[in-house]
């Protein structure tokens, strides 16, 4: 007796087809699951045991042979108890067999009770080029699967409500799939709340115009957190292809909540200064997305930068430049998207008070150098903007009108990216940060008073040719904002203060 399920896996951020094959035959009680399956997927046996059982089915005294196909790629998870479950029914006649168009996704409690599992959304994306048009699976998956198109979705609570849709009995509800609202309105805090600090803000939506990055430098208290944790407000919302890939990656870390569809709101991601290189990057045994790859078209924030180990800090360079990662493990590899807006902050010094006035620095001038050292040349090269952030003057904080909504700033923030789809119609660039340099003398005209200027600019300073190409990216966001075609003086100018780190370096 044989039968044959068709289920989904799911490797990095691509799903694929899997074949779940049974076979009851003559010999002693036994079962074997075979088709290179990891640990969860073996164990998978007793929780598929005790559901039939529980469930008032026949369970087989005979030799049992699950093979998930195909045999050579590594199966990981609980997401196959389903369709084993399933398929000993169907080889003992139990069930009829499953139509080709239909898979089965779910992990099985020991009642029967169907529970969520990790990456659906990338597997239902898959469904459909593997010519699956009906996907059965837990219910609190059912909004995240239902986003993919041309996939009907059917939510069960339990394998036996599954059972008796496939038998005709009682035929489950497919799942609405949600619609997609870009115009969601931002609902964390408000830049109204900054008092003071005009020209971090400045930077800030320059920032946001063009999707720089930024190291923003101040004593402490000075609001650097405050501002880096609003800058999400000012961020044009998700396009659907943004919201889908964002999606689908949080969906594989596992961090959907139940019953949730797309993601519509940019990451925030704020990880501790102590964490581990790995957990930046990704990794673990099966290759999971780290949090750059979890900050993917939103923000990471990194407080207190020198205070990052060194391999943390250098593992950002390589995601910085190339915006994606590749994760390589002994039993998995996968690459993931990382594009994402690095914001971070750090004091000028150890104890945080050099060049601020009103406090006395107790740090010496090699150990001012030493705490600065800890972020590397390359690193600070790739950084776009740095920022200056100075205390806040008693008026500014005790005045009683506060700053410049998010709104209005987001207004022009939206203004410039529109600019900028306009003009790299076609070239797969979102914006002026992801301008290659093969294309900067094309889209970065310069005016010749600016041109003078940037020479002997570079000449003085010393900028390396990263910088230049950074330099000439801000200063194209910049112009958005001001509504220039060209880069002029002014528009050059202020891109070039936004180097402070490379003229104290």
């Amino acid at each position: 007796m044989f039968a044959q399920i068709n289920s989904l896996g799911v490797t990095g951020l691509s799903g694929y087809p899997v074949t779940v094959e049974t076979d009851i035959s003559g010999g002693l009680p036994a079962f074997a699951l075979v088709g290179l399956p990891d640990s969860a997927v073996k164990e998978c046996s007793e929780r598929v045991r005790s559901a039939v059982k529980n469930l008032h089915y026949p369970w087989p005294a005979s030799h049992i042979t699950v093979n998930l196909a195909p045999a050579d790629v590594r199966k990981t998870g609980s997401l196959y108890d389903l369709p084993v479950f399933l398929g000993i029914l169907t080889a003992q006649g139990q069930l009829p067999a499953p139509a080709p168009h239909q898979a089965f996704l779910g992990e099985l409690g020991l009642d029967g009770a169907l529970r969520p599992i990790p990456g659906v959304l990338p597997m239902s994306l898959a469904a459909r080029k593997a010519g699956i048009t009906e996907l059965f699976l837990p219910a609190e998956n059912a909004a995240e699967a239902a986003v993919a198109p041309g996939v009907t979705v059917y939510p069960a609570r339990t394998a036996r409500e599954v059972v008796e849709h496939l038998c005709g009995t009682e035929k489950l509800s497919p799942a609405q799939p949600d619609g997609y609202d870009a115009d969601g309105g931002w609902l964390g805090p408000d830049f109204a709340d900054v008092r003071g600090q005009a020209e971090a803000r400045r930077a800030l939506e320059v920032a946001a115009a063009g999707g720089h990055n930024v190291l923003m430098v101040g004593p402490p208290g000075t609001g650097k957190s405050m501002l880096a944790k609003r800058l999400p407000g000012i961020l044009p919302p998700m396009s659907y292809e943004e919201a889908l890939e964002t999606t689908a990656i949080y969906s594989v870390a596992g961090l959907m909540r139940a019953g949730q569809g797309l993601l519509k709101a940019r990451p925030f991601r704020s990880p501790h200064h102590s964490v581990s290189a790995t957990a930046i990057a990704g990794g673990g045994t099966n290759a999971r997305p780290g949090e750059v790859s979890l900050a993917h078209n939103g923000v990471l924030f990194l407080d207190e930068l020198p205070e990052f180990s060194r391999d943390t800090l250098e593992v950002l360079r390589q995601p910085l430049e190339d915006g994606k990662i590749t994760v390589s493990r002994v039993h998995a590899s996968a690459t993931y998207p990382c594009r994402f807006m690095l914001v971070a902050a750090m004091n000028p010094c150890k104890c945080g008070y050099h060049g601020c006035p009103g406090h006395e620095c107790t740090c010496t001038p090699s150990a001012i150098e030493r705490y600065r050292q800890r972020i590397s040349g390359p690193l600070l090269d790739r950084i776009d903007l740095h920022v200056e952030v100075r205390p806040v003057e008693y008026d500014s904080l005790a005045a009683e009108a506060g700053g410049e909504p998010s709104t209005a700033i987001l207004a022009r923030v939206t203004a410039a990216r529109a600019v900028q789809r306009e003009r790299y119609a076609g070239l797969a660039i979102g914006c002026n940060a992801q301008l290659p340099s093969s294309l900067l003398r094309r889209y970065c005209r310069l005016a010749p008073a600016a041109e003078a200027m940037l020479r002997t600019a570079f000449e003085r300073m010393g900028y390396s040719a990263r910088a230049y190409d950074r330099i000439l990216r801000v200063a194209r966001t910049v112009a958005d904002l001001n509504g220039s075609d060209i880069i002029g003086p002014a528009e050059l100018m202020e891109a070039l203060q936004y180097r402070s780190m490379d003229r104290k370096q």
